[in-house]
């Protein structure tokens, strides 16, 4: 049997995920490959991958998108992880660097910045070292771990999960499995199988994770910030965030 090509995140969020695969055996169907949301992104989008961890952004250029799974990256409230960082309050932020990882983020931020905080900063396409240059009237989008320690380091952050709630009453969709064909009904429930054994184990996994910085809580952080669960009221959020981005043309800047 020709195995699936799957493409995942391979932040911290996605470990519980993975390792439910891994540990129920299905290296046996899937053929796993693992780099940053935006490659993720891109590998589906160029028929690379059958099926993918993705930034949900994507989806709606994609010819055929399927969601084939119970479980998503998502967040009820704060997220922790993908935030806005700067040494100014969000009214005096004249520049904003744009996380090249992630195309939801970046389309989060500015559905966020238009709605919420009405706010039009001069939007940067962020580089390598561009966390560096936060400072003065310079902010920026970062996610993912390398978030881990910079709440230590600014004196603003702005949780993107947090802001959308606060503006829409919703949790939010950060990264779904999407897949771009029909997928094995058959495939589709021992994968979902896999995935809510890693949730379930998460109390097992922290013990075999060590922490990324010193005052980060991986318990608190598996359990509070990131909401795995795919139930309605995500479902109803992802609806509305993919229809904000599909009007409003975002991704002004490519990532």
């Amino acid at each position: 049997m020709k195995k699936i090509k799957v493409t995942a995140v391979s932040y911290l969020n996605t470990k519980p995920l993975l390792y439910g695969l891994v540990q129920e055996g299905m290296d046996e169907l899937i053929d796993l490959d693992l780099a940053i949301p935006s490659v993720c992104a891109d590998k589906l989008l160029s028929g690379e991958a059958d099926l993918g961890l993705v930034p949900v952004a994507i989806i709606p250029q994609l010819k055929e998108a399927h969601i084939v799974s119970d479980f998503c990256i998502g967040a009820v409230g704060e997220v922790k992880t993908v935030a806005i960082y700067s040494d100014c309050p969000m009214e005096e932020i004249t520049h904003l660097y744009l996380d090249y990882h992630s195309r939801t983020s970046v389309n989060l931020a500015q559905v966020l910045l238009r709605e919420f905080w009405k706010k039009d900063p001069e939007l940067l396409k962020a580089e390598d070292g561009f966390i560096d240059k936060i400072g003065g009237t310079h902010a920026a989008v970062v996610i993912g771990d390398r978030t881990i320690g910079l709440d230590e380091k600014h004196d603003y952050v702005y949780d993107l999960g947090q802001a959308w709630w606060d503006h829409t009453g919703l949790p939010f969709v950060f990264a779904a499995w999407v897949s771009t064909k029909p997928l094995n009904p058959e495939f589709i429930e021992r994968f979902n199988k896999a995935l809510a054994k890693g949730i379930e184990n998460i109390p097992k996994l922290i013990y075999l994770l060590q922490a990324p910085h010193p005052s980060f809580d991986l318990e608190r952080y598996f359990s509070k910030y990131i909401s795995y669960h795919l139930d309605a009221p995500k479902k109803q959020a992802l609806e509305l965030f993919l229809k904000r981005i599909a009007a409003n043309a975002m991704v002004s800047v490519r990532l």
